[in-house]
């Protein structure tokens, strides 16, 4: 499998796993500006999205790690890190981005 085509799976696969979880949560969170992102020494790939919520407005960045657990970096409207959760699991992807967005 070429390095492009896996990046869009595990970015793919990422959405999936949110949409299992809570089919609106995406929709709720305001989410757009889908980018996938590229393996690196750190991470087998991830997904990046703009979202507009209640109290996070800015970037939602999600990083599958090479142990398959992921980071969850939330990134404000100044490019600045505000948040970073390491060790998060598939389960737990919308409780944490959740509990950032203030619901």
């Amino acid at each position: 499998m070429s390095t492009e085509t896996n990046t869009m799976e595990i970015a793919k696969t990422i959405l999936g796993q949110i949409q299992y979880a809570d089919r609106s949560a995406l929709w709720a969170w305001g989410a757009t500006n889908f980018a996938a992102i590229s393996e690196s020494k750190e991470f087998q790939g991830g997904v990046a999205f703009q979202v507009n919520g209640l109290t996070h407005k800015g970037w939602v960045k999600v990083c599958l790690r090479w142990v398959d657990d992921y980071t969850i970096v939330f990134i404000n409207k100044k490019r600045e890190v505000v948040k970073t959760v390491e060790g998060a699991y598939c389960d737990m992807l919308v409780p944490v981005i959740d509990w950032i967005e203030g619901k």
